[in-house]
């Protein structure tokens, strides 16, 4: 709390329609009957003054707390610098807890394990979200020897923190998010890769596998690894590296999930590793961290520093005061925050972790006409974030010098080294800024544009049309503007196949969709190079994309030095997000089809599978080429597995009859789990019903795209404003109201 009082002569924060909707809804504080306690003034100058406050502990300081104060407060009204939300909501209040990120180990007993589901609750009630890795849990049916019974492994152990997390509101305003992690070396490897495999399963969880590298040598090799007892290092079993990577691979290219994280090459940079090795990252993975590790973020909006007067447009001595005044301002939310239990903050206080990103980029490129996919843009990324990186450890030295270093830096790789001192252990991290990017009116962290023109909802089923500010100044000044034009680009998104307009724009303003998958992970990389931390960054794929497509991302994110890599092939589940596009949903009014009568005579054939449950013979008969019905066989008659096996075969069949689609079908029945897949040479066959899908997937669809269950593509909308969700920086996010299931 602080007692600075509000100056008369603050200046207004310029903020726009849509952004004073997400602050009146999320940040402004508010009295007990809802109504807002301040306005948009009122908030910048609470977290301006409390943030600045903590000025008063450090005799040596070159400021005072009210001097900085008015410089914190211009800085953020200004839309140059933005905190991450937890300290824009939480600053100066009773609450606060200023931290987005924390990480929560899990050990291997029923303490441990329920200890870190009760944290977990008191850091989503307080506003962060929580990362964990299950590597040390025990494999799923090892025995247990204080009861005699047997494990049931990291996954079932996931769905209890999913369920605690649901029932938990954050701090009255954001809904708690997960990040769960397995090394591939442990051996529940399979399951966990497949555990979100079924709509609305672990929906509070990003879940990513952590690849090491002696894993990815065996993958280039086309060799077997060991997969490791967490207990005691025992070798449980191995797994062909290549067939474990290809099932990531596919379930990738299915849902999305899971991402990857390069375990190694994150521990390389962990500037304390006397204090332990990082396992998990925070729930949108740009963020690794030590257990029981917090740390807070900001993001400098680069479109400000756009200077038409200067050589190369940049305003570079704006850009590095920024720097230094928003490092400042992180090492002092440090101080002013209030952590959940003492662990954290003997962790925090030892390292002092910042996370300095950046927003604005595509923005910035419009206003510099530069194309996104271009090695010009790559270099500009490059210079940015250098720039970035070196001022802020600059000034990171500078407040050692005042302050004092992290407590932990003797035994850290600086202090080992002589490279210091520095006041903090980490200084950049290119975070998500979907609700901030909306507050300063700019595009989110290093993501290029969704959409150019999207309609936003607004009151009594209304939509307003918003274009970027940029895009709409450029046609102008080319006298392409007109109302019809706008109509086609809000109903596209895109302009890059409006041939009518200048090439020059078609290059310069792009979209995510319009970009080649190898260009967003080449930006990635790019930012990667200048970054302590890591970068929220998603690989956007078009729904054509295949398997083999998201196989080479994943492999050139390791060539190139990333610390992870999250994919989203567009159309690749039933709730896809999709925001433009011309896609109709089925029409509810139309009857099924009757159920056609079978002929006395039908012709097929019938396919052998190995399955997890013993052989399959899958018969289909055909009528013109097509199938008519289908029979599968397993095990003698009797058992369990072959009633199931023909109730499978009975309601395909029905399908079938009723003129639902192989691709409706294999769309319900690819991917679900079982007890005991099995890999063979056409690949991972994780149960009887994903056997049946491979066989009529491979003899019917030709490769084309598993459809969903309307034969559309879904429009999954924001539950709080009903907008429709895009997905980038590794999480769906409205672009209406702010909401994000990432927290």
């Amino acid at each position: 709390m602080t007692n600075l009082p509000l100056p008369a002569d603050l200046p207004e924060a310029a903020v726009n329609d849509n952004a004073m909707v997400v602050l009146s809804k999320r940040y402004l504080k508010k009295n007990p009957d809802g109504s807002p306690e301040e306005d948009v003034r009122g908030l910048f100058w609470r977290v301006a003054a409390a943030i600045a406050a903590e000025e008063a502990k450090y005799p040596d300081s070159s400021c005072t707390p009210e001097a900085l104060a008015r410089k914190f407060y211009d800085l953020m009204v200004g839309m140059r610098f933005l905190p991450n939300s937890p300290t824009l909501m939480n600053a100066g209040t009773p609450l606060g807890q200023l931290a987005a990120c924390f990480v929560l180990p899990v050990g291997d007993s029923m303490d441990e394990i329920f200890d870190a589901v009760k944290f977990a609750a008191l850091i989503h009630k307080s506003g962060g979200g929580t990362g964990f890795s299950f590597s040390r849990l025990r494999p799923k049916k090892s025995r247990v020897g204080s009861t005699g019974g047997v494990a049931s492994g990291p996954v079932s152990f996931m769905r209890i923190f999913n369920t605690a997390t649901e029932q938990v509101k954050q701090g009255g305003t954001r809904r708690g998010a997960n990040m769960g992690i397995l090394r591939v070396d442990h051996p529940d490897i399979l399951e966990f890769i497949s555990c979100k495999e079924r709509e609305n399963e672990l929906q509070n969880f990003n879940i990513s596998v952590a690849l090491t590298e002696r894993f990815m040598q065996a993958v280039e090799k086309g060799e077997d690894y060991d997969l490791i007892d967490p207990r005691d290092g025992s070798v449980r079993s191995r797994l062909s590296a290549s067939e474990v990577f290809a099932l990531l691979v596919r379930k990738a290219w299915e849902s999305g999930d899971p991402g990857i994280v390069f375990l190694d090459r994150i521990n390389r940079d962990n500037p304390t590793p006397a204090l332990g090795d990082i396992e998990s990252t925070n729930p949108c993975g740009e963020q690794p961290l030590l257990p029981f590790e917090a740390c807070n973020l900001g993001s400098i909006n680069l479109s400000v520093f756009y200077d038409p007067q200067a050589k190369d447009g940049i305003d570079w001595k704006g850009l590095a005061e920024t720097v230094h005044l928003a490092v400042r301002f992180l090492d002092n939310v440090i101080d002013a925050s209030r952590y959940p239990f003492e662990q954290i903050t003997e962790m925090v206080h030892a390292n002092r972790k910042i996370g300095l990103g950046v927003m604005g980029f595509a923005d910035l490129l419009y206003l510099l006409g530069v194309p996104y996919d271009s090695t010009e843009a790559l270099s500009l990324a490059e210079k940015l974030m250098e720039t970035i990186q070196a001022e802020a450890r600059s000034a990171s030295k500078l407040l050692a010098a005042e302050r004092g270093p992290f407590p932990a830096y003797p035994e850290s790789i600086y202090g080992k080294r002589n490279l210091g001192p520095y006041r903090n252990a980490t200084t950049t991290t290119i975070a998500p800024t979907g609700t901030l990017s909306i507050i300063a009116g700019c595009s989110s962290g290093i993501e290029p544009l969704f959409a150019l023109s999207f309609a936003r909802h607004v009151m009594d089923g209304e939509k307003l049309v918003e274009a970027n500010p940029h895009f709409v100044a450029a046609l102008r000044a080319a006298g392409a503007h007109s109302d019809a034009l706008m109509e086609e680009v809000t109903r596209k998104g895109s302009i890059a196949h409006i041939g009518m307009l200048p090439e020059n724009l078609r290059e310069v303003f792009v979209t995510a969709m319009d970009i080649e998958p190898v260009w967003h992970l080449k930006m990635q990389a790019a930012f990667q190079k200048y970054t302590d931390n890591a970068v929220s960054k998603t690989v956007n794929l078009p729904g054509t994309a295949t398997q083999e497509d998201i196989r080479g991302i994943y492999w050139m994110a390791y060539e190139l030095g990333c610390k992870g890599v999250t994919v989203y092939r567009d159309g690749c589940k039933a709730n896809q997000v999709l925001c433009t596009g011309d896609g109709a949903p089925a029409d509810p009014a139309k009857k099924p089809t009757k159920v056609r009568t079978r002929p006395d005579i039908v012709f097929g054939f019938t396919q052998k599978v190995k399955t997890g449950m013993g052989e399959l013979y899958l018969t289909v008969n055909e009528i013109d080429g097509k199938p008519f019905e289908v029979f599968a066989t397993i095990g003698k008659s009797g058992r369990s597995v072959t009633a199931k096996a023909e109730a499978i075969g009975r309601l395909v069949s029905l399908a079938l009859r009723s003129g639902v689609s192989v691709d409706d079908i294999v769309g319900q029945l690819k991917g679900i789990g079982g007890e005991n897949p099995v890999f063979q040479k056409k690949g991972l066959l994780l149960s009887i019903p994903d056997a049946v899908s491979w066989v009529l997937e491979n003899r019917y669809m030709e490769g084309r795209t598993v459809r969903d269950d309307t034969g559309t593509l879904g429009h999954p909308q924001c539950p709080d404003c009903g907008s429709d969700l895009v997905f980038e920086e590794g999480c769906h996010a409205c672009k209406n109201c702010g909401y994000t299931k990432c927290g």
